[in-house]
Formats: structure tokens, C-alpha cells, sequence
């Protein structure tokens, strides 16, 4: 979509939350992991970042660009079914002590990251596995087919 723009105007267009993942989607990518951003597991819930592994790994990563943003997601916990880690992503002036400490931490701007802080690993059962592969694949074939036809309105 902002094929050909440089990164300062792409940076603009974004809000805080998706520069962070954009950061966090490169540096993953640079680990073998592909992500999609705004993932729905299931009803009621949309992740950040999903991630998949070289091995099916399934990470979360929840972008918080601001105190008062984490303070008002009551729904993170609901997310931890739906992974093998779950991360918060945010800036270097994020206060991190208000992360719970059992979660994984990643540093990030709109060009990078850097993981500080490896989340838990709690294994996906392999039926919700196949299930999470399978929205990731689905996800990730509607935004590439919605960037090749933008006319195209997906049906989610």
C-alpha cells in the first residue's frame, strides 16, 4: 500500500500503537517469525501482533503507546489461551514496572525492537494450534489480496 514512500511519511500516517507494531513485525521477521497485525482468535478479542515461528510458534504482542492505554485493557489475560508467549510492545518511555513481570517485554520504535524480556512459555494444545494457523493463513490472504485489489472489503 505506501509501496515506493519513504519511511518519515509512512511514520506519519501511523498512530503510535501501529508504529510500534510495525517495529515489532520487522524485528521478528529478522528471527523467522512472520506476523499480521489485528488478529481476531475469536469473538470479542483483537490482538496487536501475531506472530508465527519457523517451528508453528504462536506469539501474541499487545502494543501499549501510553500508560493510560494499558491501564484500559481489560481484556489481555483473555489473550494468553490463544499463544505459546504473550509480549507487550512499547517505547523506551513507557513505565515498564506496571508490566506484569511473567509477560514478555519488548522494546520498540517504528524501525525496530528489541526483545528485553522473554514471555512465559504455556505450549498451545495442538486443536488450537491448527485453529490459530489456520486465522493467521486466512488473515494474512485477505490483507494481501486487499492490497492487490483495493476494492476489494473483506468479510470479517
Amino acid at each position: 500500500m505506501f509501496s515506493g514512500m519513504p519511511d518519515d511519511v509512512i511514520q506519519t500516517a501511523l498512530m503510535p500503537g501501529q508504529l510500534l507494531a510495525r517495529g515489532v513485525s520487522r524485528h521478528l521477521r529478522a528471527h523467522d517469525f512472520v506476523s499480521v497485525e489485528e488478529l481476531v482468535p475469536t469473538s470479542g478479542l483483537r490482538v496487536d501482533v501475531m506472530a508465527l515461528g519457523p517451528k508453528g510458534e504462536v506469539w501474541i504482542v499487545e502494543c501499549k503507546s501510553s500508560r493510560a492505554d494499558f491501564q484500559s485493557d481489560h481484556k489481555w489475560q483473555g489473550y494468553l489461551e490463544w499463544c505459546d508467549r504473550f509480549f507487550w510492545a512499547v517505547d523506551n518511555d513507557f513505565p515498564t514496572e506496571l508490566l506484569p513481570d511473567d509477560t514478555g517485554l519488548i522494546l520498540a520504535d517504528g524501525y525496530d525492537a528489541q526483545i528485553i524480556r522473554m514471555g512465559a512459555e504455556a505450549k498451545l494444545a495442538p486443536a488450537r494450534r491448527k485453529v490459530m494457523v489456520q486465522k493467521f493463513a486466512r488473515h494474512a490472504a485477505v490483507r494481501a489480496q486487499a492490497a492487490r485489489d483495493p476494492g476489494y472489503l473483506p468479510e470479517w
